[in-house]
């Protein structure tokens, strides 16, 4: 199936800012830092915290919409997918992953080093095939946070929400249509940039009907000529939230400030 994808950079994008009163955690610092200051996965005297990831010029545009990214996305293909399980509660289709998600397994499916980016810090080191910063130490750790290429025992992603029934023609707000699978919590839409664009409500998220950051985005993808909002790996993690102390309990990069009765589950899956 071929999968064009189109999303919103700020949806995945973010500022890293920090105050004493917030419930959300920096990147510097997290296990997504991985300058010389920090060194919990790649060790060297790079002291860029953004380049890992991100570049002002020369970005990976394989793929429309993701956020300048740095590094050398991943075929969609190859991977092995949920529905390799056979279980008869899945009943979406799945498209070839993509979209946010290719930028997460840029470096959690382990086939290329963390520290292997596009543009290196300073001038002069662009190479579209990608070049190392410090080691050239490829995600370890399996299975988590080293994903690997098997996805089947991961929550599916590239896939439609609630099976599909959501569209692009939709009026804006509370989607008012019935989805394919009723197990599910109904999205939001709204337009931006002429562009639609999803979510689910959190209750972290505080504004009814109104996206915040704490709430789950949706990723426009077109299946055929058909706009509608997909689940991926952005949709439960947010690459800029390190996480917040609960009962104890460190909940590293979710949308919401912990998983407290399941939220991040519930807030989708109307259980």
């Amino acid at each position: 199936m071929k999968t064009f994808t189109k999303q919103l950079t700020w949806l995945f994008a973010g500022a890293l800012v920090f105050s004493a009163s917030s419930a959300m955690a920096q990147i510097a610092g997290s296990q997504h830092d991985m300058t010389s200051a920090n060194s919990q996965n790649v060790t060297g005297t790079n002291d860029q915290v953004c380049v890992y990831c991100h570049t002002p010029h020369g970005a990976d545009t394989s793929e429309p919409g993701l956020p300048l990214w740095n590094k050398t996305l991943p075929a969609g293909t190859g991977y092995t997918r949920y529905s390799s399980t056979g279980t008869p509660s899945f009943d979406s289709t799945e498209a070839d992953v993509g979209s946010v998600s290719l930028a997460c397994l840029s470096c959690h499916d382990g086939t290329q080093a963390m520290d292997s980016v596009i543009n290196l810090p300073g001038s002069g080191g662009w190479s579209l095939a990608g070049a190392n910063i410090d080691s050239g130490t490829s995600m370890t750790g399996t299975p988590v946070p080293m994903l690997g290429t098997d996805l089947s025992d991961d929550h599916p992603i590239s896939i439609p929400y609630a099976a599909g029934g959501a569209l692009a023609t939709d009026p804006i707000g509370l989607f008012p249509g019935t989805l394919a699978d009723a197990d599910f919590n109904k999205p939001y839409k709204a337009v931006i940039n002429s562009q639609s664009i999803w979510w689910v409500d959190t209750p972290d998220g505080g504004n009814a009907g109104a996206r915040d950051k704490k709430d789950l985005p949706l990723y426009t993808r077109l299946e055929g000529a058909t706009a509608e909002p997909f689940v991926e790996c952005g949709s439960c993690h947010d690459p800029h939230n390190a996480g917040s102390q609960v009962a104890g309990q460190t909940v590293a990069f979710l949308r919401t400030d912990d998983n407290a009765a399941s939220q991040i589950c519930v807030a989708c899956h109307n259980k």
